[in-house]
């Protein structure tokens, strides 16, 4: 990662600094709706395109109904080999002749989880999230609640779920920030299980389904996750692939056809690895600034960051990134961590961020002998 150094600072009052709107858009965009690009090691962000707004998920909604799964077995209540009944409400609404997306599950038959989680995963079959719903959770919509639940205690708030399975629901939503950061935790979290978001094909009761994922096969290092689509919400993709060190994580939807979402998820996951870097700005401890200190025993006092500031861009735009220092004058007693400025970064095409300045170390006040001298002086400079 390279380093980029262009500051200019606000050296008064925050008027100034508080008047500065988002820079100028990207030079990279996309004709997908929403779309975002990660960073997986860093978390930062490497393009975005209204992923803030809470969308309709179609199937994407799965990767959340398996984790819920995935960690069922971590904590023993289940195993892989438990079996579930297929109930009439899973084979009647997720079935074969539903009409939507299936693992062509039997009425009343009994499956090992191993099994349905390889029907929602690689079948996306709407039939084995509704029995794994109905036996971890008794009911789908307990279930749904579940995922709900366990989605905003991870600090992923834009997420409600109505159901299983990304069946269209007016409530049921969930950001593609989100769905992109969701993904880069199951990554971390699950290398056992993750797997099989790489598997090819699936075959149950005779019928071998493909995994529905364009970028397997197509994009070398691609390795999961999941597929959306319904007539409200588009096509969709939540993808991830790696390439040596570097893994990148992009998600998109609302996209017109099956073509164009193949299309369009192989360009971004390309320019991911080819188009777009991150750069460091600072490391944790790293000094920003020297702010004076008014009435202080030491003139100055260091501010710094205190934890790694990096910058996700595309790389012809990496000139265009600016940054500044905002304060306002600091006095003294100064105790070490107090917040005494702002880092305000301009990334083009995006909303100004805003990093917290701490100081390095304690400023005492000067005796009162020498603030009254202080005053005196600054009365005859004045």
């Amino acid at each position: 990662m390279n380093r980029i150094l262009a500051l200019s600072f606000c050296l008064s009052t925050a008027l100034f600094c508080n008047t500065l709107t988002a820079s100028a858009q990207s030079g990279f965009n996309t004709p997908a709706p929403h779309a975002i690009i990660m960073d997986y090691e860093t978390g930062s962000i490497l393009f975005e395109k209204d992923a803030r707004l809470p969308i309709a998920p179609a199937s994407m909604t799965k990767i959340v109904t398996a984790e819920l799964v995935f960690d069922a077995i971590r904590q023993g209540r289940i195993t892989l080999d438990t079996e579930f009944t297929v109930s009439e409400e899973a084979w009647r609404r997720g079935g074969a002749k539903s009409g939507s997306s299936t693992m062509f599950l039997d009425l009343g038959s009994k499956v090992a989880v191993r099994d349905l989680l390889k029907g929602v995963i690689i079948q996306s079959g709407n039939d084995a999230c509704i029995v794994l719903a109905e036996g971890l959770a008794g009911s789908e919509t307990a279930f749904a609640d579940m995922m709900t639940q366990h989605a905003r205690s991870l600090g992923f708030d834009s997420a409600t779920f109505r159901n299983s399975t990304g069946w269209p629901h007016p409530e049921h939503n969930i950001s593609l920030y989100d769905l992109a950061r969701y993904a880069q935790r199951f990554v971390s979290e699950y290398p056992e299980f993750y797997s099989l978001y790489s598997e090819r094909s699936f075959t149950w009761n005779g019928i071998t389904q493909s995994n529905r994922n364009p970028l397997l096969g197509r994009f070398t290092g691609a390795d999961g996750l999941k597929t959306g689509h319904t007539e409200s919400s588009g096509y969709g993709l939540v993808g991830s692939a790696k390439r040596g060190e570097d893994r990148r994580i992009m998600v998109v939807n609302g996209l017109g056809s099956k073509s164009e979402r193949r299309e369009e998820s192989v360009r971004l996951m390309q320019a991911a690895f080819d188009s777009f870097d991150v750069y460091d700005l600072y490391k944790a401890g790293d000094v920003v600034e020297s702010i004076d200190v008014f009435m202080g025993a030491e003139d100055a006092v260091e501010a710094v960051v205190t934890e790694d500031v990096v910058s996700g861009l595309y790389r012809p735009d990496r000139t265009r990134l600016k940054t500044q220092i905002r304060y306002k004058a600091v006095a003294a007693p100064v105790t070490k961590g107090d917040v005494i400025a702002d880092l305000i970064i301009q990334e083009p095409g995006r909303d100004i961020r805003v990093v917290p300045l701490v100081a390095a170390n304690d400023v005492k006040q000067k005796s009162a002998f020498s603030r009254v001298i202080s005053v005196l002086v600054s009365k005859i400079r004045g």
